[in-house]
């Protein structure tokens, strides 16, 4: 039998030969935390958001250090209380930061076509006999963390407006990460389920289908705190904007960031956000706010 703190012990060996070879070219810049919301589980998290804390300490007079949320409350909170100066937050819980304390938009990323946008996919199993989103009614489906975008918030709103409404779902279920939503799926624990789409093409291979994709929703911003020195904010956003996935120079480094986050950046602004605080703040297809206060 394995022992109960086996993950935990291979785990904490990982960042041990992770986070060293980007910490010995740093010197002795000061530091700058930087959080992410739980996207996936922490092993992958890491594996994907360290190479770009590695760039920013290369790029810039500060030493990057990651610091993944257990929740994407959390992550707000720790933007909220300084614990962190940076952040990668989802579009909701950049408006739940913003009015909360005034979080800062800073840049967000390309998508493959040089876009600033994502989309929430909704995703049944290959094989499912569900061909229509009307075919949901009485099925059981999952989301992601109630403070999700493309997980939950869109989602919800998309099948209101084609006629699907929660009520009419034999059960909707929060699961929290969308590589969780994505697996459940497959194991036939729920008929259908909503991720982000960078998550369903990892899963397609596995013998996920996509049963309709969403409007174009504004790719999910990195963030300051308001108090966050602003030499700080000027050298993230002039580092992150200089990325180019068509120059040789960056491509190698790329390959090893995030999908989401390899094709390059553009400036953010709040008012990006304004059709996320419209959602958040209607009734109809919506919580009405309820899950985001």
């Amino acid at each position: 039998m394995r022992p109960r703190n086996a993950g935990s012990a291979a785990f904490l060996v990982f960042l041990l030969i992770l986070l060293p070879a980007g910490l010995a070219r740093s010197g002795s810049k000061p530091v700058v935390r930087f959080g992410v919301i739980p996207r996936y589980n922490p092993l992958v998290m890491f594996r994907s958001y360290q190479p770009i804390m590695d760039y920013l300490t290369e790029s810039t007079p500060y030493r990057f250090e990651l610091k993944v949320a257990r929740s994407y409350d959390e992550a707000v909170q720790f933007l909220a209380d300084r614990d962190v100066e940076l952040a990668s937050l989802g579009d909701v819980t950049f408006v739940e930061a913003y009015r909360s304390f005034g979080a800062v938009p800073l840049v967000r990323p390309l998508n493959a076509d040089g876009r600033p946008y994502y989309r929430s996919v909704i995703i049944v199993r290959k094989d499912s006999p569900i061909r229509d989103l009307s075919d949901l009614k009485g099925k059981r489906v999952a989301f992601g963390s109630v403070h999700s975008t493309s997980g939950n918030l869109i989602p919800r709103f998309f099948l209101f407006r084609h006629g699907v409404r929660i009520e009419d779902l034999a059960s909707a279920t929060n699961l929290g990460k969308h590589d969780i939503v994505a697996k459940a799926v497959l194991k036939g624990e729920y008929d259908a389920g909503a991720v982000k789409d960078v998550v369903a093409e990892r899963y397609r291979r596995h013998g996920l289908r996509f049963l309709a994709r969403s409007d174009p929703i504004p790719s999910v911003p990195i963030v300051a705190h308001p108090a966050t020195d602003p030499a700080v904010r000027e050298a993230v956003k002039r580092s992150l904007l200089a990325v180019d996935p068509e120059d040789p120079v960056f491509q190698e480094r790329l390959s090893q960031w995030d999908p989401e986050f390899r094709h390059g950046f553009v400036e953010a602004r709040t008012e990006d956000y304004r059709p996320i605080f419209g959602l958040m703040d209607s009734f109809e297809g919506t919580c009405g706010g309820r899950c985001h206060r």
